[in-house]
């Protein structure tokens, strides 16, 4: 296959995204992308807000006579918002699931696991859109020969070059997140979904980490929350009381309490402190009896020392090896009860491999008592944090009959140690984690039994 090699593409990928606005950007950029490799066809999947699938999204101008009649008929899966169109690709563990999963380019002959009739004399090569670890979504190329190496080696790097791309435009329009929201959102969903950080993963030389949030049918609160500093790791995962817009508007209090104190560069404790005297005085004026659960630390890079205080939330789990033990921590109360409340800070001493696992009750209530918590994150052990948190989540999805009572929330933190060395990473993923994943994500899953 002939295709410009190099410098050329690379050029001609970011003159296409800074020439076309941000709506158009990542369709321009494609486009880009499929005359430099010499593709028939390539396009862009988004990652689907619930992790559990792709989005196929696409800008189909409407012909003269469906602008006329207004009769377009929707394919499967599809949602459209005028001339934009959305299509679902649910993960069923095919090439698309594992691409994901495995952070590994695909390169699928003629004939095979090709979604289109039209599309079988193709070869089709699929690569992660990845950055820091965190799965943006995938791209796929149809080209008319098989790929040489370097052609799949320069489809990978394309990958995640588009990965910064799909970041920087995103800012600017909503459009990437309608694709990606296959399920309307209440009010309080919404609130609730504004609170989370941007990244829900995050790869460091010395950590790894992901955040999951399971909503229930009536939004309950949760949030998590991470911030990194030069040499140290700030952590959140909180519970605010009740359901609906009332437990939203608490989260964003607390949340936006412990964002602008950490920005102000206060110390764990005058975080928190601050944060229990927001919400108590917005319970003063307001006459509700509203408080958060929460546990909130402070990860020292260098040394693995992890300050962390338990507002009166359930207790973190510490898989160290091959043992899961209860981190017995002292419980305060819950932020928002009384002003004058004195809260404690706590030492965990991490060792490079340990693995912290942060819960809200969500995960323990009482439609989840058929999970062994503990048995479930021994058994996810193996996988990556952003696949443990969703394989988590899906557990308990499935002892619930997809029943929630309550927000289910997993912040989950991997510490390596060797804090300022430079990561090993393949095309925007950590490269150790590159073969582990695919199989061993449904191995995994299927190994928690309920009890």
């Amino acid at each position: 296959m002939e295709h410009e090699r190099g410098a050329r593409p690379l050029r001609s990928v970011l003159d296409a995204a800074e020439d076309a606005s941000p709506v158009e950007a990542v369709e321009s950029v494609t486009r880009a992308l499929g005359l430099a490799l010499g593709a028939t066809s390539v396009s862009f999947l988004i990652a689907d807000l619930s992790g559990r699938g792709l989005v196929r999204l696409a800008h189909v101008p409407l012909s003269p006579e469906e602008q006329h009649t207004g009769e377009v008929p929707l394919a499967a899966g599809e949602r459209r918002d005028v001339e934009e169109r959305a299509t679902i690709v649910p993960f069923d563990g095919g090439p698309e699931e594992q691409t994901v999963r495995s952070q590994r380019v695909q390169v699928l002959p003629p004939g095979l696991h090709h979604t289109e009739p039209g599309d079988a004399d193709q070869w089709r090569v699929l690569a992660p859109v990845t950055e820091r670890g965190e799965m943006i979504g995938l791209l796929e190329f149809l080209l008319p020969t098989e790929p040489d190496g370097e052609a799949v080696e320069e489809v990978a790097q394309l990958g995640h070059l588009l990965a910064f791309v799909v970041i920087a435009n995103r800012r600017h329009t909503d459009l990437y997140e309608w694709g990606q929201r296959t399920r309307p959102l209440s009010l309080s969903a919404e609130i609730q979904h504004r609170l989370l950080p941007g990244p829900q993963t995050c790869e460091a030389g010395a950590f790894r980490l992901a955040g999951w949030l399971e909503p229930a049918a009536g939004i309950a609160g949760d949030t998590f929350d991470f911030s990194l500093a030069r040499d140290v790791l700030h952590l959140s995962l909180t519970d605010a009381m009740g359901h609906g817009v009332a437990a939203a508007l608490s989260a964003t209090l607390c949340v936006a309490s412990l964002r602008n104190t950490r920005n102000e560069g206060a110390a764990l404790l005058e975080q928190v402190a601050s944060a229990n005297l927001a919400l108590f005085e917005h319970a003063t004026v307001s006459g509700l009896e509203d408080f958060v659960t929460g546990l909130v630390g402070r990860l020292d890079l260098r040394t693995g020392s992890m300050e962390m205080v338990n507002a009166g939330h359930v207790s973190p789990y510490l898989a160290r090896g091959s043992d899961i033990t209860v981190v017995e921590l002292p419980v305060d109360l819950p932020l928002g009860l009384f002003a004058d409340t004195t809260y404690r800070a706590t030492e965990i001493v991490l060792r490079p491999g340990d693995r912290l696992v942060l819960v809200t009750d969500g995960m323990l209530e009482r439609n989840a008592a058929g999970l062994d918590l503990g048995v479930a994150i021994a058994e996810t052990r193996m996988l990556h944090p952003r696949e443990a948190v969703r394989a988590l989540a899906d557990h308990v999805l499935d002892v619930t009959d997809n029943v929630l009572a309550d927000d289910a929330t997993v912040l989950c933190v991997d510490w390596l140690g060797d804090h300022g060395r430079d990561r090993s990473t393949v095309h925007g993923a950590d490269r150790p984690h590159t073969e582990k994943y695919g199989p061993a994500y449904e191995q995994a899953r299927a190994g928690v039994t309920a009890i």
